[in-house]
């Protein structure tokens, strides 16, 4: 299983459209695209986060209940409604996007995980851990994207 973005290589920088402060900052969730499910993927979760933060890893999105049958997610995908979004680090639903202290750029992990259930069965508003926790035993595959981001 793959994870790209069109808006940003792994391990490249991201604009910062996506970037949640700053003077240019969109807060809009990148594009996403996955190919190569294994068979029997049911639905998706997608968590990003930032393991470099100073408080430890911060949750920058927290996504579940995606559909397997679709092979990615547009730009500003984050509150459509068309799957279920937790509460991020910033103490927020939906999608939340960098904003480091200034100094070296810090990793933003995008991880995608394929699981054999159609749902998890958690309200909207979970936490990170909560859904990851939730989809462990139903995991399938995984993939990651890194992006950098710096101030």
């Amino acid at each position: 299983m793959k994870l790209a973005s069109s808006a940003f290589a792994n391990g490249g920088l991201i604009p910062s459209v996506y970037a949640y402060c700053g003077s240019d900052a969109g807060n809009v969730s990148p594009p996403l695209e996955w190919k190569g499910l294994p068979h029997g993927a049911a639905s998706l979760v997608l968590i990003m986060h930032d393991p470099d933060a100073p408080v430890g890893d911060f949750a920058h999105w927290v996504a579940y209940d995606i559909p397997a049958n679709i092979a990615g997610l547009p730009q500003g995908a984050s509150g459509s409604g068309l799957f279920l979004e937790g509460r991020n680090s910033y103490g927020e639903l939906g999608y939340g996007g960098p904003c480091p202290p200034p100094g070296p750029p810090h990793h933003y992990v995008f991880e995608l995980y394929a699981l054999s259930v159609p749902t998890l069965g958690l309200p909207a508003g979970a936490t990170a851990t909560a859904v990851v926790r939730a989809a462990a035993p139903y995991v399938l595959a995984k993939a990651k994207l890194v992006g950098l981001y710096s101030r």
